[in-house]
């Protein structure tokens, strides 16, 4: 944790940036959820048959994982798609029960005889619930919201998944690159926030006037929510927009393509380090990406649901062709197949004399692996690679997320994982690589892929990919990838050095 403070002090701006775009994901959930949710739940202490049934419909909202829901809203039309919108929508889903359920439980607690009292005054029933029932309540109800609140800055964090920002993308981007001051400039401001949420909305709930006290909190976080949106407005404009997925390598290769982009007069908005394969490509063909990098093997097996191939040129004309009927173009390759790995530590691979993945036969009922979940379900995954070696491990595989596959190796907790030949780690840590010498993983040359439509909206845009064609090789993403998990260096920097040495001929160094 040596240099956490002057870490952060250099990145304050960005922290900043991204500080700003997890309070406006949390206000606009925290005053979309109450708006739904508080006349709802009034609605319902009119109808008892209607409550039950509503209330655990929210309910079983709430059981349903984060990154589930956001998977499920991502097709939809309207509220889907990737961003603040789709988070925003999934926030308030969660955020809606303690509203809703402490909206009628507050209601549904006022003592009957004040209400009969009430009523012996003459008072209609919106009388009564305005000036007798929701003052009474009003604790229980501002103890729903700050539930919900809460809730809502922790979930956020997830919310960098599919590209909405927040505090939650240098957690990602952290856990991708082994990096734990990045993990913590995401986490510890996110930590904050809650506190100051949750004292916030205590005071008000203590207050003497909590009514007055939460008319004017309301009035003011609608206030930050429109000029946060306003802003933002002012802001947009037509812009490429770049994707990545979720690990090093494709941030990198993002952040290559999108300064590549701004160096050519274009205005490119970044979503980067977003989710899978599948993610990637919905976002592509729906529009709310306009290019983002690909590999050859990955895209014909599990986009196209064709088999493997092992001959590149004919994997890549099968590729472009099933994309052509997907409205989408596949640019020249960057120069790098980034195959899939098998990786051990090397005394422990020296030790048992495994070189070969046929060589972990006679002791793969003994060792543990660990890979990412998506390994398990493709088509080029577990399932074919040990039908091609004939073997099967003997512990279940340990599924984590890619940033932590390394780290689980490197520390005991697994003695096998799957990673990718240009890893940067691997060399960092000294991995040994076991030879795939059956030959079972088709190439997974890196390839730009952009809508077609896209190349036609933005001049420039095929040209400046055309640059990029054969000038990344294996060795250079080796170079490029270890300057971000080994030496912790910005992706962003470490793209812009390397697009300075293509420009300049140079190799790009691995030091600033």
């Amino acid at each position: 944790m040596t240099g956490f403070v002057p870490f952060v002090l250099e990145r304050r701006s960005e922290l900043l940036t991204l500080t700003g775009q997890h309070l406006v994901l949390v206000l606009a959930a925290t005053v979309l959820a109450t708006a739904i949710g508080l006349p709802l739940g009034l609605a319902l202490t009119r109808s008892k048959r209607a409550a039950r049934p509503l209330l655990a419909l929210a309910g079983l909202a709430q059981t349903v994982p984060s990154l589930a829901l956001f998977g499920f809203l991502i097709p939809l039309p309207f509220v889907g798609g990737i961003g603040a919108r789709t988070a925003i929508v999934a926030l308030v889903i969660y955020a809606l029960l303690p509203i809703l359920r402490n909206t009628y439980t507050g209601i549904r607690q006022v003592d009957p005889v004040v209400r009969e009292a009430a009523i012996g005054l003459g008072m209609t029933d919106a009388q009564i619930l305005l000036r007798v029932e929701l003052p009474l309540a009003l604790p229980v109800i501002l103890a729903g919201v700050r539930v919900a609140a809460v809730t809502s800055v922790g979930t956020a964090t997830i919310a960098a998944a599919i590209g909405a920002g927040g505090l939650g993308t240098y957690v990602f981007r952290g856990i991708a690159t082994v990096d734990s001051r990045l993990i913590l400039a995401g986490a510890l401001p996110s930590a904050l926030l809650a506190f100051l949420v949750d004292g916030l909305l205590a005071r008000i709930e203590r207050s003497s006037r909590p009514l007055r006290a939460a008319g004017k909190l309301a009035l003011g976080m609608a206030a930050c929510l429109i000029l946060a949106v306003a802003a933002q407005s002012r802001r947009a404009g037509p812009s490429v927009v770049v994707g990545s997925k979720n690990f090093t390598e494709q941030v990198v290769l993002g952040e290559i393509v999108a300064a590549l982009l701004e160096s050519r007069g274009l205005a490119v908005e970044r979503r980067l380090n977003m989710g899978g394969t599948a993610l990637c490509h919905d976002a592509l063909r729906a529009g709310q990406l306009d290019v983002y990098v690909e590999y050859t093997g990955t895209a014909l097996t599990e986009i196209l649901k064709q088999p493997a191939k092992g001959d590149p040129a004919a994997v890549l004309s099968d590729v472009r062709t099933g994309y052509e009927g997907l409205g989408l173009t596949v640019a020249e390759p960057l120069g790098f197949n980034n195959s899939f790995a098998l990786v051990m530590r090397r005394p422990d691979a020296q030790r048992l004399g495994i070189a070969r993945i046929s060589d972990l036969a006679p002791r793969a009922r003994e060792l543990r692996v660990g890979l990412f979940g998506e390994f398990l379900e493709r088509a080029d995954g577990m399932r074919g690679l040990t039908a091609a070696y004939g073997f099967t491990f003997g512990p279940s595989p340990r599924e984590m997320d890619l940033g932590l596959l390394y780290r689980a190796l490197a520390s005991g907790q697994v003695d096998v994982a799957v990673g990718s030949a240009t890893d940067g780690l691997i060399a960092a840590l000294d991995f040994a690589v076991l030879e795939d010498d059956r030959h079972y993983f088709p190439p997974y040359d890196a390839v730009p892929i952009v809508r077609t439509s896209s190349l036609a909206a933005y001049s420039g845009l095929a040209e400046a990919l055309g640059a990029l064609a054969g000038k990344i090789d294996a060795p250079t993403m080796r170079r490029l990838n270890q300057a971000v998990d080994g030496e912790h260096r910005e992706p962003r920097e470490v793209a812009k050095d390397f697009l300075r040495s293509l420009a300049s001929g140079k190799p790009a160094s691995s030091r600033p």
